[in-house]
């Protein structure tokens, strides 16, 4: 995912890359289900194909939390899930606005995995007054001249962000300014913001132009496999198949 600007995050001075903490919520989601079916612990290989990365990449990762597993035995199902929770912040309360209570605002507030990830919807947002006081997922839209007090008064450091392209970056002001210091973007802009706030950008239509991108590669392969390059230089035919003036050649012309 794009960032708004190049950002060196905190994780990396204490010696983990970011591309292994990208990497940590896969390992978590994939310890989470082997925990709800109550396996108590799993080898390397067999996370790693869960998670959907190499084993040898996973045993790398794992050594910057310190975990190394049990020859013969495999990794502690539960303590992995609390150690990579713990890594990732996620064994207190963190509470999340979202602002811009649209189809796509309302559908992530009603997304039921944000409580069970350490997560909590402290407040909707909006700037539509009709919306104000409407109840989504169980929480009052709150209108959007309030937004500096509802960050304030919830203690909130997180911030989404669902609104049109155009009032994205008026809203990413107004969360830093009232002390938002990350952002989950979904808006289809780039923001831009100051050092020490993290932008995340989530955006559906890029992912699918990329997809789109590999079916017409996909069909123009199959294509080219099916109907010969009439550019192409004829196959020369085979030693034993060639034919001389008088006939067949043979395979092997004597010395």
């Amino acid at each position: 995912m794009a960032t708004g600007r190049t950002h060196r995050p905190a994780t990396r001075s204490r010696g983990i890359p970011e591309a292994t903490v990208a990497r940590l919520p896969l390992y978590l989601r994939a310890l989470t289900a082997l925990s709800e079916r109550s396996v108590p612990t799993v080898s390397s290989e067999e996370l790693a194909a869960a998670a959907g990365v190499n084993s040898a990449k996973l045993r790398k990762d794992f050594s910057y939390l310190g975990s190394y597993g049990t020859r013969g035995v495999g990794y502690d199902v539960e303590y992995l899930v609390y150690q990579i929770s713990r890594e990732l912040g996620l064994t207190q309360d963190w509470p999340v606005v979202i602002v811009g209570i649209g189809n796509l605002g309302a559908a992530l507030a009603n997304y039921g995995g944000f409580a069970s990830r350490g997560f909590r919807v402290a407040a909707l947002i909006d700037a539509d007054p009709a919306m104000a006081g409407t109840p989504v997922a169980g929480i009052p839209v709150q209108h959007a001249d309030d937004l500096e007090a509802i960050v304030r008064d919830n203690g909130v450091s997180i911030g989404v962000i669902s609104t049109p392209a155009g009032a994205a970056q008026q809203v990413c002001d107004r969360l830093v300014a009232a002390g938002v210091t990350s952002i989950l973007n979904f808006a289809p802009t780039v923001l831009s913001v100051p050092d020490g706030v993290d932008v995340r950008k989530v955006d559906l239509s890029i992912e699918l132009q990329i997809l789109a991108f590999h079916e017409q590669r996909k069909s123009v392969e199959d294509t080219s496999e099916a109907t010969p390059d009439p550019a192409a230089p004829p196959a020369r035919p085979a030693v034993g198949d060639r034919k001389g003036p008088d006939g067949d050649m043979p395979a092997v012309m004597p010395a």
